[in-house]
């Protein structure tokens, strides 16, 4: 890894607490509460080296990094950055939803189902795109930054700024899905991390954790569809430890991987769980078991939701793998939709077996209902691909912790898209950063 950010969205502010939709205005503050979510956050971090701050200059923003910056373990300079400004939404800062719903009726609508292509009159009664407008921002803000960070070693950044604003960010570096500003959440205060590496001029960034709030004492965001499934990778095995390709050969739980289904149950145990299903194979299956604790519940085995095939690669360490097949390895890191694994399968096979599973899933789901789902990296990476609206062949955008936590708002009206409320949530292991083994994909 090349290039760690770590975004934070700024504190609870005073329009955030009276229902005020604030945009660029500078009239809303952090409140009380804002400050000490901000005093959280940045007790949370303080186990990160970071080699710079950067901050929205907005008062609600700026306070939140000020606050976070003293709970540190060294002082920082912080740089205050117009590129980090939040969307700039004119004549609806300082309005109400409900005073938004009534005045702009239609404008509020594509908001709600289309913000990418929203179109406002800005106080020049001309037409503009804030969304569009802001990934352009967004843009600036990134290019700057890689040209400051490319050719250095490691190095840790933090950005604290607003929710628009941050989706655009995130979004932007994983190629801006199609309709994604609506299909991932920021709390405040929240924490999301995304890695960056370079291969030659090319960005590849890879989302370890979106919208983390365990810091806050709020393991799980608040649920905002009409029901939720909670989506698991299996704890840790051997062969995730020793880096071997294990697909579906049915490796159980070792005792760390134990230990991990042990801390998610105990993390989620708030959570009263009425479906769950699993892979059929066993280290899902477990992981499910021991998660739901002895719960009188079934687990519904699906076989359609058994990982990758790796054919050949089964059993072999990456080194083994990379003598017999150099150019197809290269290719399956590269162009992960272009390779069928020998004797194997390919991603996309994954891709519609598990995504026809999913949809089956989903289409059972009513009002009320929360459901667990326990299953494996590549088929969770598909599933998290398509709930954003990338391809599968962004699989490597995506990570996937042994016990790492997903969760997924669910919508009735099929027409609305279904939202990631946190990704990859590993703080139950250990700290902000994913701390499980890298294994093998």
């Amino acid at each position: 890894m090349a290039l760690r950010l770590v975004f934070v969205r700024h504190g609870l502010s005073s329009f955030n607490k009276k229902g005020i939709v604030q945009g660029r205005t500078d009239d809303s503050y952090l409140t009380e509460e804002g400050y000490s979510q901000a005093k959280l956050t940045g007790k949370v971090l303080d186990d990160i080296n970071f080699d710079a701050i950067y901050s929205s200059p907005l008062t609600r923003a700026s306070e939140t990094a000020k606050t976070i910056e003293k709970s540190l373990n060294k002082n920082y300079d912080i740089n205050f950055d117009e590129n980090l400004l939040e969307v700039n939404l004119e004549k609806w800062s300082g309005l109400t939803i409900e005073e938004i719903k009534n005045r702009y009726p239609d404008d509020y609508l594509n908001w709600k189902n289309d913000p990418e292509n929203l179109t406002l009159k800005n106080k020049d009664n001309k037409n503009y795109q804030p969304i569009k407008d802001l990934y352009v921002q967004a843009k600036r803000f990134t290019d700057d930054i890689f040209l400051n960070f490319k050719n250095k070693e490691e190095n840790s950044i933090l950005i604290i700024a607003h929710n628009a604003i941050l989706r655009c960010l995130i979004l932007s570096l994983i190629n801006k899905p199609k309709r994604g500003f609506r299909r991932i959440q920021l709390d405040n205060a929240s924490i999301s991390v995304i890695n960056i590496n370079w291969d030659n001029d090319l960005v590849k960034a890879q989302i370890e954790c979106i919208n983390q709030t365990s810091h806050l004492g709020k393991n799980i965001p608040s649920n905002i569809g009409n029901s939720r499934i909670i989506l698991v990778r299996h704890g840790e095995t051997d062969w995730n430890m020793e880096g071997r390709f294990q697909g579906q050969i049915d490796i159980p739980l070792n005792e760390n991987g134990k230990i991990q289904a042990k801390q998610a149950s105990e993390y989620l145990k708030v959570i009263k769980f009425n479906k769950a299903y699993s892979s059929s194979m066993k280290r899902p299956f477990e992981t499910a078991k021991i998660i739901l604790n002895k719960a009188d519940l079934k687990i519904n085995k699906i076989a359609d939701l058994s990982e990758i095939s790796h054919g050949l690669w089964e059993g072999k360490l990456e080194n083994e793998i990379r003598e017999k097949w150099p150019k197809l390895l290269n290719d399956w890191h590269q162009r992960p939709e272009k390779v069928i694994m020998p004797e194997g399968e390919s991603i996309r096979d994954v891709a519609k077996r598990a995504i026809s599973s999913w949809e089956n899933i989903c289409s059972k789901q009513e009002d009320g209902d929360i459901t667990l789902l326990v299953a494996h990296d590549a088929v969770n990476k598909t599933l998290i691909c398509h709930i954003l609206g990338l391809d599968c062949s962004n699989i490597w955008m995506i990570k996937q912790g042994n016990g790492g936590i997903t969760v997924i708002d669910i919508f009735k009206n099929t027409e609305k898209d279904n939202i990631i409320s946190s990704l990859n949530i590993t703080s139950h292991l250990g700290g902000v950063l994913d701390p499980t083994a890298k294994g093998a994909l």
